[in-house]
């Protein structure tokens, strides 16, 4: 065999800046962040359209924003609003009009795309900012608990199809990631909590401690109380950005998928639900599915499994939807077929993450169908003994 054999190294400095009002002219973040790429730029903007009916004078402040900064950061268009939520997801014509827009506006390798909004409106257009001149520098502004904690400060960028999450994408690190706490002002309560249950997820598989402050701060969260709020958005990010810098697999060429603790059935019942399921609680769900299996199967300590449980819903999460005990035709639940369609995505070899202990998560090879099926039945009787009492969610308006 004739061969020529090189190792390629490739350093990306990833970066996620915790920031108020930064579209307020006297704020430098925004620029100190476009101008420290080697000088002003050109820039293109994407906002999302929920943000946009949410606040409305906020494409006006973008706007005014640029006109007051140094010469040669140009704003090259008004923020272009483009829908938002699982839809934007579901086709390539998003991501098609992206790459228009770029064209159109000359934005090159140098110029930067912005992309202000929630998960999914980062995740397609990540996708398209990777795609176009086979890269062009993108700036996550994620403006949801989810996207703060989780998605907006990964490497990750996707879009839907066939009826799959995620199945068109590219790993492509963000130039920057900032955190814009003002964002979240206008959320729904709905959105609002929908990211709490990713700091949940990875104080269970990396940190007793972070778990601990969670159950500390429970009450608190679920009012929507500002600064602990604050402090789960940030440590929830440190703990997924650590990730991604030190596991030895930052664009996930192996199977193991820790971070994705809950996911295969979250996954399954987004697509169940025709995506009136959101991720986050979806994830709620999935998280407490697999926290009962791994009682179950002996790995979890009773009391461990109940605290889990019990701070998901003083978090105010439901933990059982009637599409759990959805059949096919086959007369087998369907989100069993999250299973398979989980191991397609990681490559072939399922890698599932269950607890051995909070704070300590661990990958199996394979779930025993009988005892998930036991799991969704027992999540089901709890939420039939939950409503029996009368005990109901907290539903309290966002601070």
């Amino acid at each position: 065999m004739d061969l020529i054999e090189r190792t390629i190294r490739v350093h990306w400095q990833h970066r996620v800046v915790f920031a108020d009002d930064v579209f307020n002219p006297t704020n430098p973040v925004l620029r100190e962040v476009l101008c420290g790429g080697g000088g002003p730029g050109r820039v293109l903007m994407v906002l999302d359209e929920a943000l946009a009916k949410a606040q409305p004078a906020l494409s006006t402040v973008i706007t005014r924003y640029f006109a007051a900064s140094p010469a040669g950061l140009t704003l090259v268009h008004p923020p272009i609003i483009c829908q938002g939520g699982e839809l934007t997801k579901g086709s390539w014509s998003p991501v098609a009009e992206i790459h228009a827009a770029i064209n159109r506006h000359h934005i090159d390798r140098h110029s930067y795309l912005i992309a202000v909004g929630g998960g999914a409106l980062l995740d397609m257009a990540g996708l398209a900012a990777a795609t176009a001149h086979r890269g062009v520098r993108h700036v996550r502004i994620p403006t949801t608990t989810l996207s703060q904690c989780d998605s907006g400060v990964g490497v990750k960028n996707g879009i839907n199809a066939f009826g799959k999450k995620n199945f068109i994408g590219t790993f492509a690190p963000p130039f920057a990631v900032i955190n814009d706490f003002t964002l979240l002002g206008t959320l729904l309560e709905r959105d609002a909590r929908a990211g709490f249950v990713e700091a949940v997820k990875v104080a269970c598989i990396r940190s007793r401690e972070f778990f601990e402050t969670l159950e500390r701060d429970a009450v608190a969260l679920a009012r929507f109380e500002p600064e602990p709020v604050r402090w789960l958005i940030r440590r929830c990010a440190e703990l997924h950005v650590t990730h991604i810098a030190t596991s030895g697999d930052p664009f996930e060429f192996g199977s193991a998928r820790p971070l994705d603790f809950g996911h295969w059935a979250a996954h399954k019942l987004e697509q169940i639900s025709n995506f009136t399921l959101r991720h986050g609680e979806a994830v709620a769900i999935g998280v407490a599915l697999d926290v009962i299996y791994s009682r179950r199967v002996g790995l979890l300590a009773a009391a461990s499994a109940e605290r889990v449980l019990g701070l998901l819903e003083t978090l105010g999460y439901e933990l059982f939807i009637t599409d759990l005990v959805r059949e096919n035709g086959r007369n087998e639940l369907l989100v069993l077929e999250g299973l398979e369609e989980f191991r397609e995505h990681l490559g072939g070899t399922l890698a599932i993450t269950l607890l051995k202990e909070i704070g300590e998560g661990f990958e199996v090879p394979e779930m025993d169908r009988t005892l998930i099926a036991e799991a969704i039945n027992e999540l089901q009787a709890r939420d039939q003994a939950r409503r029996r009492s009368g005990s109901t969610s907290p539903t309290t308006a966002v601070a």
